[in-house]
């Protein structure tokens, strides 16, 4: 009788022991990936006055630059989420861009956050050039709705 009741307290034990592995293993794990600079720094910058070699002194050089003519800086910061054994969950995700203009002048800072698998813009600082990053076609489709058939005689 003694004999049984060790047994079974060992199987209780064991299966107890087994319940909380199972159970850590499916807690969540968490990951950071890149780097976005803190916000200190980023209000160092002063757009149309610092340099691309200013921008990097105060907030480092990104990982990654603008593949077309080297147009720009950007940071990424991304969260995963894993639960047991599925497959990585991305929870969060942010993009800062830092353009410059032809003069090598910092002329955006932009933040963008993803939600629910759209890019959304979470902060912009921009200078007043309502016209440098759009093509001639986007302008000329922006005006049509815009046209004023007087404009062209009487």
């Amino acid at each position: 009788m003694r004999s049984i009741r060790k047994t079974s307290l060992r199987a209780m034990q064991a299966a107890t022991l087994a319940v909380a592995f199972g159970v850590a293993g499916c807690a969540p794990q968490f990951s950071n990936h890149g780097y976005i600079p803190p916000q200190e720094d980023l209000d160092q910058l002063e757009i149309g006055t610092d340099t691309r070699e200013s921008v990097a002194e105060k907030v480092g050089v990104p990982v990654s630059s603008g593949v077309l003519n080297d147009s720009g800086y950007y940071y990424v910061r991304m969260r995963t989420r894993t639960i047991g054994p599925l497959a990585p969950q991305e929870i969060d995700r942010q993009v800062l861009s830092i353009s410059f203009n032809q003069a090598g002048r910092l002329q955006n800072i932009e933040r963008f956050g993803l939600e629910r698998g759209q890019v959304v813009p979470l902060e912009r600082r921009v200078t007043s050039s309502p016209v440098s990053d759009q093509t001639f076609l986007r302008q000329l489709l922006g005006n049509i709705g815009r046209f004023n058939p007087a404009a062209f005689g009487s």
